[in-house]
Formats: C-alpha cells, structure tokens, sequence
C-alpha cells in the first residue's frame, strides 16, 4: 500500500510548492491543491504539480445548483485529478450530477463538516445535533448519491466507516502528537495521525505540520514512521 499522507500545498507560489513537493515526495503518497493555488495557477499549475508523478486531490469543494457543479467537474476533466471534492450541502442531485460529470479514474468525495466548525457553529447555523449526528445525515446522503466516499474529521471516521464499511475516507486537520497546536489553531476537531488512521482513515491531509516545519522531509517522515 502506498503511503496515505496527502500533503496540503497551501501556498501560492508555484517554484516554492514544486520544491517543497520535491523535499518529501519519498514520504507521501500525493499531492492536495485546495482553492488558494487553484484560483492561482489554475490548470497550468496542477499540470505542472503533476509532473512529480503522485497522485492529485483537487480540493476545491465544489457548491453550487446541479448544473453548475456538473459544468464545473468537466472543465476539470483533462485534470485527471484521483481525488476531487464537492460539499454534501449541495444536494442529492447536485452529488449524482458530480460524480457522472467526473472522469472514471477520479474519486468523488462529499466535505461533510468542515473541521474548522464545532457542535456550537452547527447551532448557530440552526443544525440540529452533535458533529457526529451531522457527519452520519451527510454521509448517508452521499452513499446514496453513488458518491466514492466522504471527508470528514477523525472523530467521526470511525462511526462514518461502520455505516459505510466500503467508503473511502478523507480525514483532513491531524497534527501529530508532539506538534504545535498553534500550527492547527483554526481547526476544532483534530487528532493525531495514526488514530485517524487506525479509526478507519483512507488517507490523511497533512499541511502546516509539514509545510511549517523547519525541516518539512524529517517532519513528513516522521509522520509516516507513526503509520
């Protein structure tokens, strides 16, 4: 099995992210591009991202109507990305028309909460329930939309994984245990990575605890040494 680390490039700078891939491209099994390269180096960039040969999330959390959405994932077709997201909160038919937009090599995968959000933002926002129970709603609808799998954080994995044994599972928002909790300040429910593993984890997305760190290659073989 290859390695479940999929490194966040959380940055802008297309020499610096190729650089920082090439550093701890031997202890990492792809390569995550969320919103804030995408919107930057746009397909150019996951072209050249792809050079290195691991395999590419696109996250970039696609909501919007159907129709859009279905647009939204051709364009992004010539991709090929293995993984790409879109938010559960768009719908059943916004999920069915996703994934039949999405290319045959590419994973579809619903963001269920996002982890910077605790049971007191599902209040403000009039949700009922624990993260858990929000979690459970949302998964569900995205196993019955023929989705691939769900992100979620590591303390719902375990619960989503039982409900949907054959699921693939995205745990983003794991620090290790003897990283900073400055590093991860934004994100409400985080564990280390070999529980989010051992909970049920298809793979992992690690950033700033890696990308933050003096030595990102010691940093991110350090992380795949606790798997």
């Amino acid at each position: 099995m290859s390695c479940p680390v999929y490194l966040a490039v959380d940055m802008t700078d297309l020499d610096a992210a190729g650089a920082l891939v090439r550093m701890v491209r031997h202890h990492i099994g792809g390569i995550k591009l969320g919103l804030e390269f995408f919107c930057h180096n746009g397909h150019h960039g996951v072209h050249e991202m792809a050079k290195y040969r691991l395999p590419i999330f696109l996250d970039l959390k696609l909501h919007d109507i159907p129709n859009t959405v279905a647009k939204a994932v051709q364009a992004l077709r010539p991709l090929e990305p293995a993984i790409l997201t879109v938010h559960a909160g768009g719908g059943r038919a916004m999920l069915e028309d996703a994934k039949a937009a999405a290319g045959a090599k590419t994973k579809v995968v619903a963001v269920t909460m996002l982890t910077s959000l605790d049971a007191r933002d599902l209040e403000t926002q009039g949700i009922e329930g624990t993260p858990k129970d929000h979690v459970t709603r949302m998964s569900a609808l995205a196993r019955r939309a023929g989705l691939d799998g769900i992100v979620c954080s590591g303390a719902e994995v375990a619960s989503a994984k039982a409900e949907w044994p054959d699921g693939f599972f995205v745990v983003p928002g794991v620090r290790p245990l003897n990283g900073s909790s400055a590093l991860l300040a934004d994100q409400k429910r985080v564990v280390t990575p070999d529980k989010a593993m051992a909970d049920g984890a298809s793979i992992i997305v690690v950033g700033r605890p890696i990308n933050q760190a003096a030595d990102p290659d010691h940093a991110a073989r350090a992380i795949e040494a606790t798997l």
